[in-house]
């Protein structure tokens, strides 16, 4: 075993490719900066992963789809 392969083996995390892009202004931008800051946040890429995919997670649970709509089924 290399020390390549020994390197690959004990870092389990997943290599992510896909790139997303998105555009803030500058008060945006500078207010994440200060939460990150407040919150001794080091790893942004990680935070903003984190919170959207956190954010999308908690909102399919909220809405599941139905074979009836909620006024069919409140009657």
């Amino acid at each position: 075993m290399t020390k390549k392969d020994k390197s690959i083996g004990s870092n389990q995390e997943v290599k992510r490719y896909q790139r997303l892009t998105c555009f803030l202004s500058e008060e945006e931008l500078t207010f994440i900066d200060a939460y990150l800051k407040n919150n001794k946040i080091a790893n942004r890429s990680k935070w903003l992963r984190e919170t959207i995919l956190l954010f999308i997670h908690k909102d399919l649970d909220n809405k599941y789809p139905t074979l009836f709509d909620e006024h069919e089924m409140r009657r």
